[in-house]
């Protein structure tokens, strides 16, 4: 009874926050790389938030994070959401469907660590119950608020541009198990689910779609070169767009140490060529017309030029907690991710049959 009373004061407590004026509870489920991120992303934000509970399996970890975060070790997943308001799930893949669930119960606002699950269907079934129970919900797919990829969206779209013909789009770094990634277990196909699109190209195949739009067919390939059971760490694939454009990607897991997450992007439109390098966020963009001229922005001056084209503050994480306390839609949520996976899926499926065109459902 005491365990149903403390549930039924967190969900109370959650839908109330917004009319209360209260700081957000945020609790963390892992302490790792990319949970400290977020912590670091929140600190930048200035969002008016309590830091309450973190738990990881590693004790020693959430004790780290919690020294340098402001957060509060907690001894178990439960005790974590009965402190808080809203949860990020920063842990291996393979938990994040039973987390999501447990948070759910309690009406906690989620942010879900990308990919959502090892497989399509799980993430569909995590996208469905969030969208029924009606809790805020954000994904970890945070190159939808990068300056650079919003720039190089308004830059297509441009009507100077004329149509868009073609993109290739390249991702490599070095295999996320060593360096300063330490995540052995993406290296472990029980927790991980599988190599290099699922754990790293989500984020590439779905900045193909805000790109350049629907996917309508896909061929892929993929390959292993360090052996790991299940873990692709080489994969190709080309895409027809349902527009008529075409376009290529390229992921790789190499061992070259001096180049962690590293992405080029180039696309081709009638009139235009445009050019993302460099930095992921800040860029620069890169752009040449059919006239014969050339330009450049990044940093200060690419933040600027995107924002009024932004909903919302540039920030993931501060606009997770922003639409949290509001009780808002947060972006991009489940279903956004659904379709990212939606795209994996159809990868894999094509590269197991050697590279046979698979045609993309649309959800």
């Amino acid at each position: 009874m005491e365990s149903l009373a403390r549930h039924a004061d967190t969900r109370q407590r959650s839908d109330t926050v917004a009319a209360m004026g209260e700081q957000l509870r945020i609790g963390f489920l892992g302490a790792g790389l990319i949970a400290t991120y977020h912590s670091k992303s929140l600190r930048r934000s200035g969002a008016d938030i309590c830091r309450a509970g973190v738990y990881d399996t590693d004790v020693q970890r959430a004790e780290v994070f919690a020294e340098a975060s402001g957060h509060s070790v907690m001894q178990s997943e439960d005790e974590v959401l009965e402190s808080c308001d809203a949860v990020y799930v920063c842990t291996w893949t393979s938990e994040h469907p039973r987390q999501i669930e447990k948070a759910v119960a309690r009406r906690l606002a989620v942010f879900c660590e990308k990919p959502l699950a090892l497989d399509l269907e799980t993430a569909q079934r995590m996208a469905r119950m969030v969208a029924e129970s009606g809790v805020v919900n954000q994904v970890g797919l945070v190159l939808r608020r990068s300056p650079a990829y919003l720039w190089a969206r308004h830059l297509i779209d441009d009507d100077v541009a004329g149509m868009v013909m073609g993109v290739v789009f390249r991702d490599d770094q070095f295999i996320p198990i060593q360096g300063h990634y330490g995540s052995t277990w993406r290296g472990d196909r029980d927790l991980a689910g599988s190599g290099t699109l699922l754990e790293h190209s989500i984020h590439d195949v779905d900045m193909l779609r805000f790109l350049v739009g629907e996917v309508a067919d896909i061929s892929a390939h993929t390959t292993n070169f360090h052996g790991h059971d299940g873990i692709e760490d080489v994969a190709t694939a080309t895409l027809r767009f349902a527009n008529g454009a075409l376009g290529t990607l390229a992921s790789i897991w190499h061992d070259n140490l001096g180049r962690p997450s590293l992405r080029r992007v180039e696309v081709f439109c009638a009139h235009r060529h445009i050019v993302i390098t460099g930095d992921d966020w800040y860029g620069p963009v890169r752009w040449s017309d059919t006239d014969g001229t050339s330009h450049s922005l990044a940093g200060q001056e690419l933040v600027d030029g995107v924002a009024s084209m932004r909903d919302g503050g540039e920030n993931p994480d501060g606009e997770f907690v922003r639409c949290a306390t509001a009780g808002i839609p947060a972006t991009p949520d489940f279903a956004d991710a659904v379709e990212a996976h939606r795209l994996i899926d159809a990868m894999y499926r094509s590269a197991a049959e050697n590279g046979r065109s698979i045609r993309v459902a649309r959800g």
